[in-house]
Formats: structure tokens, C-alpha cells, sequence
């Protein structure tokens, strides 16, 4: 299925240089459209510059993974996955300084609850946000529809977890390890740490799986060499060179996850105040005069839609009127 899935064909990217490529552009053209008048010197004083925009959205991954690890009910781990891989793909193609990502943190998840049909009410989702849940709410509805925009539809995620049941029990199937199933809390934890690299935007999610798996039997002293050279692809040798790379390539970018410094991203988190789109801003006047302005026009039309159906209506009751009273005017079939 996912070699032709959305995910594989408009979602996966060769290089991390190609998605660096596309984060700096967004950064560029952010900076580019609101700093117009500002110089070189005011510009990088006022806004995030891409490397600090990483960082910055690398800490609320980790708040995107602490938050489900914590939410009521528990959350199946399929919904997390879902939830990083639209997160991910939201900021390719925006700027953190266009939309704050604790706004578009709360609203990845509660779609990916609604993909995943992970039954909760909004009212159930926000009842596990701290502080104004109220404000939360209108906030992720307002965003969902954007959200969706920018994920071009593409809303099906293929995610590791499996592959990682069909690797197990093809081990148990195939080879003669002691008890596989002792691997899962090493590749749940391997597989959490991809979804805080570019592995899953990159890599199949058998690959991944396989990675996984791997690194998971290496940790508990057991060696699945010849399960993959042989077993998987004793029969497509010209294929291993190519999974071999992958394998290491996604056990690197685990290996080498660099967790934000607390008092650098409390910085940036200031400046991030101060140089957001205040027209995204849901705390702003301009945001506020916005949404107003909107919803009068909504008010608007839904009136102007009621008065032309009640002016429908009264045509219809006179020529109504006019057929009863006149038989010359009766259809003749």
C-alpha cells in the first residue's frame, strides 16, 4: 500500500538538504514579506533566522510527544505517529513565525485523533489542555480546515508500527531467538526518537520498522544479520545494499537527536513573540477585527440567503394563488 500512497508520492523527500532546502525557503519568504522596509541588521535582530526556527520546533515536538503521552483516555501510538507526521509537514511549507506551533501542535493531534478514529469530543481533547480551554477550542476548530489546506488532503499516514507486528512475527516464524516479543520496549523507544528526526519523511516505514527492530535485538545481545541477508532477501540480494543504507542511515539520526537548551528556547520563544503574524495571532486586535469581520459576513450571507428564500417563497405562494383562481392558467399534460 504506501508505495502508492500520497505519503510516498508527494510526502517523502530523497535528502535532508532537500527539506532544508524548503524550510529555509519558508523562512526567506516570511522575513521577506513582513521585514520588507527593515535592513539586514534589523531583520536578523527582529526575526527567527531558519536555524532558530528548528530548534524551536524541535522543543514543541517534544511537547507534541509529552502531551499524548500524557492525554485521557491513553492514546494509541498510530495517533501520535499521524500527529508528528502532519506537524512535520505543516512547517515545510509555513513558517513558525507565520503560525505559532503550540496552536498547530493542539490542532495536528486533534486531527489526527479524527483520522485515526480515536473517538474523543472536542470537549474531551481540550478538557487535557491547561489553562483558557475555552480559547484552545475555538483555536483548533479555527485551524483544522487550515491545517487540511496544507496537507493538500492527504490525510492517510503510513506509519512503522505494522510492520514492526509482520518483522515479529516473521522472527518467530523463521528464527530461533528466545521470547522476540522481549524487543518491543526497545523498538517503541527507537521509534519515538524517529518521529524527532526527518527519518519519517524520508524513509518507507518498513524501513523504519526494520531499523528498529534492529537496533531493538543489538541492545538485548542478539544478532538478526543472517535473518535479513537471508530470510528477507535471500532471494533479492540486489535490494540489501540499499536497505543496509537506509537502516544505518535512520540509526545515525537517532543516535545524533540534539535536544534543545531550555534558556535558548525561552529566548526564542520572546522573540518569537514579538515578530509573529500578528493576523494569526488569536491574543491580537488585528486578529480579533479579522475574526469579526468574518463572522459578520457569514451573519451576512445566511441572511441574504434566508431573505431569497422567503422572496422565493412568496412568488411561489402567489403563482399559487394565481393558478387556483384562474383554471386558463392549469398545466396540460
Amino acid at each position: 500500500m504506501y508505495p502508492q500512497s500520497s505519503q510516498k508520492k508527494f510526502w517523502s523527500f530523497k535528502t535532508e538538504q532537500e527539506l532544508q532546502e524548503r524550510r529555509l525557503l519558508q523562512n526567506y519568504n516570511f522575513i521577506a514579506r513582513h521585514g520588507a522596509a527593515m535592513s539586514e541588521e534589523q531583520k536578523a535582530a527582529f526575526f527567527l533566522s531558519a536555524d532558530e526556527e528548528r530548534l524551536l520546533l524541535k522543543q514543541y515536538e517534544l511537547q507534541l510527544k509529552e502531551f499524548c503521552k500524557r492525554f485521557e483516555p491513553p492514546m494509541p501510538k498510530y495517533v501520535v505517529g499521524t500527529a508528528f507526521h502532519y506537524f512535520k509537514r505543516f512547517y515545510l511549507n509555513n513558517s513558525a513565525m507565520d503560525y505559532h506551533p503550540k496552536e498547530i501542535l493542539a490542532t495536528c493531534v486533534y486531527l489526527s485523533c479524527k483520522v485515526e478514529e480515536f473517538n474523543v469530543s472536542i470537549n474531551q481533547f481540550v478538557a487535557n489542555i491547561k489553562g483558557d480551554r475555552s480559547k484552545a477550542m475555538d483555536i483548533i476548530l479555527s485551524n483544522e480546515l487550515l491545517l487540511m489546506q496544507e496537507l493538500n488532503y492527504y490525510l492517510t499516514i503510513h506509519n512503522p508500527f505494522r510492520p514492526v507486528e509482520g518483522f515479529l512475527i516473521d522472527i518467530k516464524t523463521r528464527c530461533h531467538m528466545n521470547n522476540p516479543d522481549r524487543l518491543r520496549p526497545g523498538i517503541e523507544d527507537f521509534i519515538d526518537k524517529t518521529f524527532l528526526t526527518n527519518a519519517i519523511l524520508m524513509y518507507a516505514p518498513s524501513q523504519i520498522a526494520l531499523a528498529a527492530v534492529l537496533h531493538a535485538a543489538s541492545k538485548e545481545q542478539e544478532n538478526l544479520d543472517s535473518y535479513v541477508t537471508e530470510s528477507l532477501f535471500g532471494a533479492a540480494e540486489d535490494k540489501l545494499p540499499v536497505l543496509i543504507e537506509a537502516v544505518k542511515r535512520i540509526r545515525s539520526m537517532v543516535r545524533t537527536i540534539e535536544l534543545p537548551q531550555k534558556d535558548k528556547v525561552r529566548q526564542l520563544e520572546k522573540k518569537l513573540e514579538k515578530c509573529r503574524n500578528q493576523e494569526n495571532n488569536p491574543d491580537s486586535q488585528i486578529y480579533k477585527q479579522r475574526m469579526k469581520k468574518m463572522y459578520e459576513d457569514e451573519d451576512e450571507a445566511e441572511l441574504m440567503a434566508t431573505s431569497y428564500h422567503m422572496n422565493a417563497s412568496d412568488v411561489s405562494l402567489e403563482v399559487s394563488h394565481l393558478n387556483s383562481s384562474n383554471p386558463a392558467n392549469m398545466s396540460i399534460e
